[in-house]
């Protein structure tokens, strides 16, 4: 095995309000709105990107918000919680404006000699907050009410919730190079190695428990990094050598894809690392405009009249 998966690239979960989730993302966590587009496969609902100044690799988490949408259920063969990344000593600032923002949190838990506070977003997506050291490439957004001293700086780590843990563990550790780094309880820790956030995986092994179901509130797949197109070309090849199902590779604008469900359930996507979002709008005007992929431009007038108005983050200098 040559090639070794550095980290997350990107969480993509699925919302209803569009509205509430850009007020979440950007004045609950502070995120970067830093892009807002559609769904390239269905371009009468936005796809809503969060994460630090530029939404970086390991930074960007992004929603399908399907106004009206049903809620979905949690369960075996599905994220169940990302985590985000906070500084050390940030869990009592977060507890406190968490509070007064009439979010609910849990108690604070440890985890692997670390402080966690778990929660849960408008549509009852489960994500964590977990203090540590950040990732040195890490650029949090600093104009999103958050000062810089309990800021998010990207993703900490996702948590797997399998029926079976030997499959998940196999695809992690013999295909993608995953390294196992531990176990607590039912709970076993992967580590990749990359210099960006998000460079954990967690898997929770819960036998006999209900499997879930996609709605609102629940993740539809992660992401993870590739450098390069030769590099994912690469991973293809490795991956249906492997007995995977997986797609031709899909351009995203932002970055070209691929995808393949893991045998608990969970599908995985490998994203590259370029273009990034700068690609059409400039560090400064990062999610101030709704931007459509060169083959939807035709349609921009039909798009916009289609899609729920949106009150944006005002605009402030990255």
């Amino acid at each position: 095995m040559t090639q070794q998966i550095p980290g997350i690239h990107h969480v993509t979960a699925i919302a209803s309000d569009p509205q509430r989730n850009v007020d979440f993302y950007t004045r609950v966590l502070g995120l970067r709105l830093v892009k807002l587009t559609v769904n390239f496969d269905d371009p009468g609902t936005y796809h809503t990107y969060f994460g630090d100044v530029t939404g970086g690799p390991g930074t960007a988490m992004t929603f399908f918000p399907w106004p009206g949408a049903r809620r979905g259920r949690i369960g075996n063969g599905q994220v169940a919680a990302t985590a985000f990344a906070v500084p050390v000593g940030s869990l009592g600032y977060w507890q406190q404006r968490l509070k007064e923002l009439g979010v609910p949190t849990s108690q604070i838990e440890s985890r692997f000699d670390a402080e966690v506070l778990p929660l849960a977003d408008p549509d009852g997506l489960r994500l964590e907050l977990v203090a540590g050291a950040p990732a040195p490439a890490a650029t949090p957004w600093l104009s999103g009410g958050v000062p810089a001293e309990h800021a998010i700086s990207g993703f900490h780590s996702v948590t797997i919730w399998a029926a079976r843990l030997e499959p998940t563990a196999a695809i992690l550790s013999q295909t993608l190079g995953v390294r196992p780094a531990g176990e607590a309880g039912s709970r076993t820790r992967f580590e990749m190695s990359g210099d960006r956030p998000g460079t954990i995986v967690d898997v929770l092994h819960r036998p006999g428990e209900p499997f879930g179901s996609g709605g609102a509130g629940t993740v539809h797949h992660v992401a993870y990094r590739t450098p390069t197109d030769d590099g994912q070309l690469a991973w293809l090849r490795t991956i249906a050598a492997a007995g995977y199902n997986v797609t031709p590779v899909q351009d995203r604008q932002y970055f070209h894809s691929i995808y393949f469900r893991e045998p608990g359930g969970v599908l995985f996507e490998i994203a590259t690392d370029t273009p990034g979002f700068t690609l059409d709008e400039p560090v400064e005007k990062l999610g101030t405009a709704i931007k459509l992929p060169p083959w939807f431009e035709s349609q921009r007038a039909q798009i916009e009249r289609i899609l729920p108005k949106l009150t944006l983050p005002e605009v402030q200098s990255a």
